[in-house]
């Protein structure tokens, strides 16, 4: 098994240190010219900046300018973040032990860093809030959605608890608010092909053989709009809106389905209406048989003015 190499930089706000390792072939004579290389979307004289304050360290100290190039050779630093807009709702604490964290993710914030999403995101909130600087998640939720997300706390356990979901083991259960369509015969599966390209924004179904299925179910009505109880069998991105849309019925504040409203994403009183409401498995390391619920609700159906989210957790 290969050696993990510990980076020589702290966190900083809750963010590991970039790592680049150093091709082990190329015409570089020092560190420096790689990076400008690397980093090309830096100005030279910006590396050079980071340079002189030391921002960039291999494990024998800080890179310097001459510093020479060494085939394989590890390279740390921490990114500049992006100018982001807060997300105003909390992550709130469902459960924690040993192993793992379980929380309720609010709407619009994101699971992990991610282009213009770094320090706004649950992963960077909790590890801030508990000191758990190793803390990973174990799936991960939309942006949009919010609900039931589960961190693992201990690196030895990290892999038990992913293959859950990567080997479907986990019960999934989510809430949505839609309109209601009376000719629609509920509950159904709906079965198809969903193809998400990289770089577009929405999802499409596609000919061919199904890999997305979802059980769909009718909770009860209130006028034009109904809760509906969502089961995924698969888990393909936006598998679920884009089922609902399918059906003539997407969800409420879905600000790509059936068209996508660019400008929904800066509204944060009006939340795509989709919770993951419940997580269910067998713990791989106990073997107890674990369910974790959010205690959360749908704006759209209990008339509350904000985003789904708890504040002071």
């Amino acid at each position: 098994m290969r050696k993990k190499v510990r980076s020589p930089l702290p966190q900083r706000h809750g963010l590991d240190a970039v790592r680049i390792v150093l091709p082990r072939e190329g015409p570089w004579r020092t560190v420096r010219e790689y990076l400008v290389l690397r980093l090309s979307r830096l100005e030279p004289e910006r590396v050079d900046e980071m340079v002189r304050d030391g921002r960039f360290v291999t494990e024998e100290g800080p890179v310097q300018r001459e510093t020479p190039y060494r085939p394989g050779a590890s390279v740390w630093f921490h990114r500049e973040l992006p100018d982001e807009r807060p997300v105003p709702f909390d992550v709130q604490i469902l459960h924690r032990d040993e192993n793992i964290v379980v929380v309720h993710k609010p709407h619009f914030l994101a699971t992990t860093p991610r282009g213009q999403h770094v320090v706004q995101t649950a992963l960077v909130r909790v590890r801030q809030q508990l000191d758990l600087p190793e803390l990973i998640p174990a799936h991960r939720l939309d942006r949009a959605t919010a609900g039931v997300l589960l961190f693992v706390v201990r690196p030895e356990v990290r892999g038990a608890y992913q293959r859950l979901f990567s080997q479907r083991l986990v019960h999934k259960e989510y809430e949505a608010v839609a309109p209601v369509r009376p000719d629609l015969s509920l509950p159904t599966v709906v079965r198809s092909r969903i193809l998400k390209r990289r770089g577009v924004i929405q999802a499409k179904e596609v000919p061919g053989e199904p890999n997305a299925e979802t059980y769909v179910e009718l909770i009860e009505s209130r006028g034009e709009l109904g809760r509906y109880r969502l089961i995924p069998r698969t888990g393909r991105t936006h598998q679920l809106r884009v089922h609902l849309n399918s059906l003539g019925i997407p969800i409420v504040g879905d600000p790509i389905y059936p068209e996508v409203r660019e400008s929904a994403w800066e509204d944060f009183s009006r939340p795509l209406q989709l919770l993951a409401r419940t997580l269910a498995f067998t713990d791989p390391i106990t073997n107890e048989e674990r369910s974790f619920t959010t205690p959360a609700s749908l704006s759209a159906w209990t008339g509350e003015r904000q985003p789904t989210g708890t504040r002071g957790s």
